[in-house]
């Protein structure tokens, strides 16, 4: 089993990069692990190539996702103004070649079918709704078909460490759990 996780935390100790570790002690299998802001992943530069050729024409660290074979994809990420932040904006953006393969290209989207899943953290009033859809948006480009009843979201980060928070933890663990057995 090989896991995906699309990290998008600049934070390399914060509170989702330790619900990431929680996930991945507790998973078994290959993990690697892609940051939205440690990892050289440029823009979608609008060229327009993936309306002509299968893929991107951008060769970056992009290459990680696209790639790879994976069972399962985690969209791991902090909510920034009730979205995902801007890198992992521009991580969605770039697949943007999957549907203009299929549209302009007629090139179908090849990738084997994956699990999905999501886990948002972050604090004050924030809501997750625009998170939650440009998450599975990445996702549904990837193939990978949404854990809905597993979708972690942890809002409370101003007032508690989401590994101070038991019923956070299990849900990690519940998560990781789900992607081995399905």
């Amino acid at each position: 089993m090989k896991t995906l996780i699309i990290n998008g935390s600049p934070r390399k100790n914060g509170n989702t990069s330790d619900l990431v570790k929680l996930l991945v002690e507790n998973l078994g299998g290959e993990s690697v692990e892609v940051s939205a802001y440690h990892n050289k992943i440029t823009p979608c530069l609008d060229c327009r190539a993936c309306n002509k050729t299968k893929g991107c024409a951008i060769k970056d660290d992009m290459q990680k996702l696209y790639d790879d074979i994976y069972d399962n994809v985690v969209v791991a990420s902090p909510l920034y103004d009730e979205d995902l932040p801007g890198p992992m904006i521009s991580i969605k953006n770039r697949f943007n070649y999957v549907y203009a393969n299929k549209r302009f290209a007629k090139i179908k989207n090849e990738r084997k079918k994956a699990r999905g899943a999501i886990i948002l953290v972050g604090g004050g009033d924030g809501k997750p709704g625009h998170a939650i859809e440009n998450a599975k948006t990445i996702l549904k480009r990837m193939n990978s078909k949404v854990l809905d009843e597993h979708i972690i979201k942890y809002l409370n980060t101003d007032e508690l460490p989401a590994l101070e928070d038991e019923q956070t933890v299990q849900r990690v663990k519940d998560l990781a759990h789900a992607l081995q057995c399905i």
